[in-house]
């Protein structure tokens, strides 16, 4: 009977191995070589010597100089002669009359806030800051207007103290000077 062997079989080597060291310094013989190339390179790039200019070329001298001084004068003025002063034919408007609708120039009367009076603001839309309360049923005078913002159309007004600001209008009701 054939008995088998009992050890393990290998696989067969090659008969020259490689040899890692060999590679490792043809890679660094390749990696100096070029590096000694590429500077050689740069050093002949780096010592040329700069281009030529034309010779017929010059430079050019440009001289600042500062704007003349004006001299002083004396300005004289001769007022042209004025027309007289003439009449006017439109006439003061008579204020302790309500107009018929809130005109500039005019009195209004806050109405129709359920006694809370109307917020005075710094300027034509609900947007703009609160300046103060004009009561209800206290007069205004009405400056200017009328203008359109937001929802309402506003007119400026002077409070008696002095305040200005601005109303919406559909609290206001023509009235006649306080």
């Amino acid at each position: 009977m054939l008995r088998k062997s009992t050890t393990p079989s290998r696989p067969s080597e090659p008969a020259q191995r490689a040899k890692p060291w060999l590679w490792l310094g043809l890679g660094t013989l390749i990696t100096v070589i070029g590096l000694a190339l590429l500077l050689w390179a740069l050093a002949g790039f780096l010592s040329q010597p700069p281009e030529q200019t034309s010779a017929g070329l010059e430079s050019t001298i440009i001289r600042l100089t500062a704007p003349p001084v004006p001299s002083a004068t004396v300005a004289v003025f001769v007022a042209p002669p004025t027309a007289a002063p003439t009449a006017t034919s439109q006439p003061t408007p008579d204020l302790s009359v309500a107009p018929s609708q809130v005109t500039a120039g005019y009195y209004a009367s806050v109405v129709e806030t359920d006694g809370v009076g109307v917020t005075v603001r710094n300027g034509p839309n609900t947007s703009n800051a609160p300046i103060t309360v004009a009561g209800e049923n206290s007069t205004v005078l009405v400056i200017e207007g009328p203008t359109p913002g937001g929802s309402y159309q506003w007119w400026r007004v002077r409070l008696p103290d002095g305040t200005e600001g601005w109303v919406a209008g559909d609290f206001l009701a023509p009235a006649a000077a306080p």
